[in-house]
């Protein structure tokens, strides 16, 4: 009975990180007509390829999440108390107000910074862009929660377990510098991570591209992982996907 009640919330976790990953399949045929060799394999078969990998790295960071989270004291507290069956209202209230505050944040900074670096991204990068833009529901489902649980429940969670082990004495209490070193890095893969895709839109790789996927995508990391860090896994969730809304609403009036 205790092995099911450990994994129901690891389950739950999956399942919803698994619906980003399914959102994701109708983007595979657009990114592939940007590639000019010719296909290996079908369309479909790359598709079903896609989400088995996706599918066994989420398993992987979802285990590695609740492994190493409740080692370092983070949590995904409305997701327990579902598992629980128990009322998750109580722990949802006391994470609107930040999600709201840093995702609005983070989706008009973002916007900001793609204004001021406009002028020097390739045109060829930009074009590719705006017809390779995601949904609205890709954005919620895999940016908002698939991500989240790649980078924060998963790195971030081994992060600072790993730095913890590194700087002080086990049993000792873990101090704020995991916490903020283990942000810095999870948030910093995070935007390395948005490379491969940019540099396959963009026949260029400049200066003022990179910075913009690695510092863009980052800065919204480091947003995230003090969300989690402080109020919990869906905190970040819901900032993620706000200010993934802000952008939609901005570049509307834009």
């Amino acid at each position: 009975m205790n092995i099911k009640m450990n994994l129901k919330p690891s389950i739950l976790l999956f399942f919803i990180g698994f619906l980003g990953i399914i959102s994701i399949v109708p983007l595979i045929p657009q990114l592939l007509s940007f590639q000019s060799e010719v296909l290996p394999l079908s369309v479909e078969m790359i598709q079903i390829i896609s989400v088995a990998q996706s599918s066994v790295l989420l398993l992987l960071m979802v285990w590695i999440g609740s492994v190493f989270s409740k080692k370092v004291g983070l949590t995904a507290p409305v997701i327990f108390a579902l598992a629980r069956s128990e009322s998750a209202l109580k722990e949802l209230k006391q994470q609107i107000i930040p999600a709201l505050i840093g995702g609005i944040i983070g989706g008009i900074f973002i916007l900001v910074f793609l204004g001021a670096l406009s002028s020097y991204l390739p045109k060829e990068f930009l074009s590719a862009g705006e017809k390779l833009a995601p949904p609205w529901y890709t954005k919620m489902l895999y940016g908002g929660i698939t991500e989240e649980l790649l980078i924060r429940w998963g790195l971030m969670s081994f992060f600072v377990w790993g730095s913890y082990r590194l700087t002080q004495k086990n049993g000792s209490d873990i101090r704020a510098h995991n916490y903020i070193f283990s942000i810095i890095i999870s948030a910093l893969i995070f935007g390395l991570a948005h490379l491969p895709v940019a540099f396959s839109l963009s026949p260029e790789t400049t200066t003022p591209l990179v910075a913009y996927i690695i510092l863009g995508n980052s800065a919204f990391g480091f947003i995230a992982g003090y969300l989690y860090w402080k109020y919990g896994l869906e905190c970040a969730i819901g900032a993620h996907m706000i200010a993934h809304i802000t952008m939609i609403v901005g570049a509307g009036f834009a």
